[in-house]
């Protein structure tokens, strides 16, 4: 199967080439949201890394695919999600789906064999939709206990207290 020049680039170039090529081509910018919310390995985990490095915060050629990000993000392996998430973190969440996003989030959360990195990434987004909604600090601060604050990384821990610490 043939690749497209975004594939190609998202496969042969540092991290500057990319930027650079999608400056230069707006264009395949709808290609980069689909290879980013799909599974085409391996371009897709670098999709999603290369639209949050390129995006606007609340992209408005990103916001009406929130709903498809949220809901593929329990497919997707550790890095995937990540970087999936780090999108989710610069957009505003449509009331509607901040609920399921909550749940995919706690989900990720409380598995302490994930990556620390995305699981830092889920606590992030569960803190920042307490502060929307205070009655979620309180099944917050129950999910933070030594269980899942001890399997993550020292860096990642003290990260993790900080934003305990701004509920």
């Amino acid at each position: 199967m043939k690749t497209t020049p975004l594939e190609s680039i998202l496969t042969k170039s540092y991290k500057q080439e990319m930027l650079d090529y999608m400056e230069a081509n707006p264009q395949d910018f709808n290609e980069l949201v689909e290879l980013a919310i799909t599974n085409k390995q391996p371009y897709s985990w670098r999709a999603a890394w290369l639209l949050w490095s390129c995006m606007k915060k609340n992209d408005e050629m990103v916001a009406p695919h929130i709903g498809r990000l949220i809901k593929g993000l329990d497919s997707f392996k550790d890095g995937h999600q990540r970087n999936l998430i780090n999108i989710l973190l610069k957009m505003d969440i449509p009331e509607d789906y901040e609920g399921q996003l909550f749940d995919i989030c706690v989900n990720l959360w409380m598995q302490i064999e994930k990556q620390s990195s995305v699981r830092i990434k889920a606590f992030e987004v569960m803190v920042s939709l307490a502060k929307t909604y205070p009655e979620l600090q309180h099944e917050i601060k129950a999910l933070a206990s030594d269980e899942y604050i001890d399997a993550l990384s020292g860096g990642i821990r003290k990260s993790c207290l900080r934003l305990l610490g701004e509920l």
